[in-house]
């Protein structure tokens, strides 16, 4: 049961990191637009300016769960690269135990309120012509919260499934 449900988290959390990672692509493409516009048509848009920041929050927020269940997060590896499987996985538990949960479980608790008031608000830019959709860029924030603890539950299984059998 714990293995079906680690896969399909795994699956979730690798097809919207693929899929957010194209945004990176929509971003060089915005800011290239950006420049153009600004520089040989002297034209510019808040909105299209602030999609780019969308875009950016979102590859991180969303991209952030991915990035951990490929490993590609930055570590000190003086613990960790020379040592056997077995001392990896203990290592691996015990940063999700006592940093990954805890700090998603706080940035949970931090976030709701803000998002709440946002949503209640349907908050938009400040600027004018700006994008409406402050709030959807605030939900991004639990939503990194929650994308990550569940892809630490995954990290943790799998690390507690490999000092089970070592």
């Amino acid at each position: 049961m714990v293995a079906a449900a680690g896969g399909i988290v795994a699956r979730v959390i690798g097809g919207i990191g693929k899929g957010v990672s194209w945004f990176t692509v929509l971003m060089v493409l915005l800011t290239f637009l950006i420049v153009v516009l600004r520089y040989f048509f002297k034209l510019g848009w808040i909105g299209l300016q602030e999609s780019v920041t969308y875009l950016h929050a979102a590859v991180f927020m969303l991209g952030a769960a991915w990035t951990l269940a490929q490993d590609g997060h930055v570590r000190v590896d003086i613990f960790y690269r020379r040592h056997s499987e077995r001392y990896r996985a203990l290592i691996d538990a015990a940063g999700t135990l006592i940093f990954v949960i805890p700090f998603c479980l706080y940035l949970l608790w931090v976030s709701w309120d803000y998002v709440a008031a946002s949503w209640s608000l349907r908050e938009a830019s400040r600027e004018a012509g700006g994008l409406p959709l402050v709030y959807l860029l605030k939900t991004l924030i639990p939503l990194l919260a929650l994308s990550l603890l569940a892809q630490a539950g995954v990290l943790l299984a799998t690390s507690l499934k490999t000092l089970r059998q070592k």
